[in-house]
């Protein structure tokens, strides 16, 4: 793992780079679901902290954690894990 904090999944602080992944992402809008899979190889892994909530307490901590990885046809792409999302190395 690249970043300074580690998350809270082992199999994401397991990650490094070059490894082989494929990872399944479920999507949920309202009452609709798909699940969508991107494989590639580990770039980096990254904790990223954001306000993402609306009038929060300043000490309240709020954490992405993001996979970037590099596709077999060059191209960078880049996956925020939660607690749908399914990480399988190959």
């Amino acid at each position: 793992m690249s970043s300074a904090q580690p998350t809270t999944r082992p199999e994401i602080n397991a990650l490094e780079p070059g490894d082989r992944v494929a990872i399944e992402h479920t999507v949920r809008v309202g009452m609709r679901q798909w699940t969508t899979t991107v494989a590639g190889a580990v770039v980096r892994t990254e904790r990223n902290r954001h306000g993402l909530h609306f009038r929060r307490n300043a000490d309240d901590k709020v954490y992405s954690d993001v996979v970037v990885l590099k596709l077999d046809d060059g191209q960078l792409s880049s996956v925020t894990i939660d607690e749908y999302t399914v990480v399988k190395k190959l």
